[in-house]
């Protein structure tokens, strides 16, 4: 019989480890959290991942990051910036990247640089698309409007986030 004080010791040096093991979607492989795309114009949040599950939300922009929290065959659990959502078909979703405007006023520079010129102004809630990032800083995109924002003043990407579009 294994006593309380070796799985107790055990169990200190495993949950560390474990800690450090990034979640994976059961269907995909990929990482979880991670944030994608509403593809649909509208889709339906349910409560469960089926299709006779009640709707507890709509979301009703395409375009708009959505964070996948959960896999079960085809379907996702999504949240918004707000926590609000619910199980969505993955048809209804896509990887391409988007990222809203989580302050008043975020200035557009030129360059990943808070001294660069400013290129543009963006309010909160404009949905914009997604390009590098790298140092806290990315590359948004928006009708003509183009620059570098810190990832800090946007939702859908995490603020130590890298990557190459």
């Amino acid at each position: 019989m294994i006593g309380g004080r070796f799985i107790g010791a055990m169990l200190a040096l495993l949950l560390p480890a474990m800690a450090w093991a990034e979640a994976r979607g059961p269907q995909t492989g990929l990482p979880l959290p991670r944030y994608v795309t509403m593809k649909a114009q509208e889709g339906y949040a349910r409560r469960g991942p089926a299709r006779d599950q009640k709707i507890d939300w709509v979301f009703v922009r395409r375009g708009m990051p959505l964070r996948i929290t959960g896999e079960w065959g085809h379907w996702r659990r999504v949240e918004d910036r707000d926590g609000m959502g619910g199980w969505m078909h993955h048809s209804l979703l896509s990887g391409r990247r988007a990222v809203l405007v989580d302050v008043d006023e975020l200035a557009l520079r030129r360059r990943p640089d808070a001294a660069a010129p400013v290129t543009a102004r963006l309010a909160r809630g404009v949905v914009a698309r997604l390009g590098d990032c790298a140092d806290g800083w990315c590359a948004l995109e928006l009708d003509a409007a183009k620059g570098w924002a810190p990832t800090a003043a946007l939702w859908g990407v995490a603020v130590d986030e890298v990557r190459a579009d």
